[in-house]
């Protein structure tokens, strides 16, 4: 198997905004391919002048792992050319599914890597927010199995931060409402990202660990969706509010 010629791929697939057929129809790819492969595709986008600004996790519930058939979180890059502008508009021109969905952000103060306590994660902290992540598979219909979706940098696209807030905050059941056009399009709570966002920052640890990386100080970390993912369109106004964190948003444009 070719994992540089699948990473071309995909990467082309996320830079023109192009479906792709899944890999998984002709010889599913093992977990440790794919993150090869996502490893690959990403080295393609810092050679284009990108730079890695932190890590996203995905699969962060119970019923998502369940459904993907996998036991453990997956992980993906930010880099800065995915960044959105806080109450901006956003093109779907640079997408071909995108979904968004409500998380909780970590900025790092300090490196962290490997198998770490709760406390020892919070402790290389330096605040907290809400987020908002542009999920978008490049495979035909939004279809994908664990290694196709790995990958594709674990769907990650696009993400917006909000206003940074103490890492003393307490984040471990806030709600969480995201409103498409002025209305509640998914109501949950930040509970419901590993029970506590904390544990998604532990699994990131151990997880960039095991690729030879770290959590860098001034990486962003996103926790996880803690509601489903919502379908974007052109025209909408998006809108997640925090409890005890505000609100962000955006616009989505052609």
């Amino acid at each position: 198997m070719d994992l540089a010629k699948i990473a071309e791929s995909v990467d082309e697939a996320a830079r023109t905004a192009t479906e792709i057929p899944q890999f998984s129809d002709e010889k599913p790819l093992s977990v440790e391919e794919a993150y090869a492969v996502q490893a690959l595709s990403m080295q393609r986008r810092y050679a284009r002048g990108e730079k890695r600004v932190g890590i996203k996790m995905g699969l962060t519930s119970r019923a998502k792992m369940i459904q993907v058939g996998v036991s453990d979180v997956v992980w993906g890059r930010l880099t800065d050319g995915m960044r959105e502008e806080e109450g901006g508009v956003v093109s779907m021109a640079k997408y071909v599914h995108p979904r968004v969905e409500p998380e909780i952000a970590f900025l790092m103060k300090k490196p962290l890597s490997g198998e770490v306590s709760a406390l020892e994660a919070m402790s290389a902290v330096e605040a907290v927010a809400p987020a908002l992540e542009i999920i978008d598979s490049r495979y035909k219909a939004f279809k994908f199995d664990v290694g196709d979706v790995i990958a594709d940098n674990s769907s990650s696209s696009g993400f917006v931060v909000g206003s940074w807030h103490n890492p003393e905050t307490d984040i471990s059941n806030l709600g969480m409402v995201l409103n498409i056009d002025g209305r509640a399009g998914e109501i949950g709570s930040s509970a419901a990202i590993l029970g506590h966002p904390v544990r998604s920052l532990v699994s990131a640890a151990r997880m960039v660990a095991s690729a030879g990386e770290e959590l860098k100080a001034g990486d962003i970390v996103l926790a996880g969706g803690a509601t489903a993912a919502i379908p974007m369109a052109v025209g909408q106004s998006v809108l997640l509010e925090v409890e005890g964190l505000g609100q962000i948003g955006f616009k989505v444009g052609e």
